[in-house]
């Protein structure tokens, strides 16, 4: 790599070409959240009650369970994207941002996880117990 010119100086700098698929996920995912929460907002005010019976009557349901599962997936990958590039923007030592990255990813893939584990025991049981 040379320093006598400019080009020199950034060569092997430039994009990753990473960038513009990591914000049109994101910005997928935030269309995708959007709908899939007016549609949660838009069911549970068109049950006819709240108590816990009807909720996992509900959710027990295909057509509910499968919309649930990936509006679950939607909000985590979501959140795993917005909060990696705050991680990079702000944690200068790349130790620490590696470390702070890969808890990220254990707690979104774990969360979505435990989210569609959830909807599947009760759409597969019919209980959340």
């Amino acid at each position: 790599m040379g320093t006598g010119t400019g080009i020199g100086r950034v060569r092997g700098l430039g994009s990753a070409k990473e960038g513009a698929h990591h914000w049109l996920t994101q910005r997928y995912t935030a269309v995708g959240n959007l709908l899939l929460v007016l549609w949660l907002l838009f069911s549970l005010v068109s049950l006819p009650g709240l108590d816990y019976d009807s909720v996992v009557a509900w959710i027990a349901n295909p057509l509910v369970a499968v919309p649930m599962m990936l509006m679950l997936v939607s909000i985590f990958l979501h959140l795993r994207l917005g909060m990696q590039v705050m991680l990079e923007d702000y944690v200068h030592d790349k130790g620490l941002n590696f470390l702070c990255i890969l808890l990220l990813n254990f707690y979104a893939i774990g969360g979505a996880a435990a989210g569609i584990f959830a909807i599947a025991k009760i759409a597969f049981t019919g209980t959340a117990e």
